[in-house]
């Protein structure tokens, strides 16, 4: 199973138990898709202060160690280019990451664990994890 970056963002933000989530899948390998990291890397980037942006990087830097990186190949642009032409011409495009990452998890026979359901189900092919039980609600300000 692949790890969208959705769960581990809202993880990070104390809105996913993301302990519950793998502990409910203990057969499971979960992995991550290269683009994935690429968007936790921009989160480091783009943190501020100093101290928020040193506790995200020692995060991603956790997460690329526990869990396999799938990188993106020739074989999955290959997949990436017929699921692009599909959506395309139905007219019920996603994401440029989004689609890469649903790429990665067509091509390899993976399912999607993501919170974001509503862009990734339109990719046919592929199969979502449901993970809204381990969603936690965003504390009242």
């Amino acid at each position: 199973m692949i790890l969208d970056s959705s769960v581990l963002i809202a993880k990070e933000r104390g809105r996913f138990a993301l302990g519950e989530f793998l502990a409910a899948h203990p057969d499971e390998s979960c992995l991550l898709s290269a683009v994935t990291v690429s968007e936790l890397w921009h989160g480091v980037e783009r943190a501020t202060p100093p101290e928020r942006r040193t506790q995200r990087e020692q995060t991603v830097m956790e997460w690329q160690a526990d869990f396999t990186v799938l990188h993106f190949d020739a074989a999955i642009a290959r997949t990436h280019a017929r699921i692009w032409a599909e959506l395309e011409s139905r007219g019920s495009m996603i994401g440029p990451h989004d689609l890469q990452i649903a790429a990665t998890a067509v091509h390899h026979g993976f399912t999607l664990a993501t919170l974001n359901q509503k862009e990734f189900i339109r990719v046919p092919g592929l199969q979502l994890v449901d993970v809204a039980r381990y969603a936690r609600p965003v504390a009242p300000s």
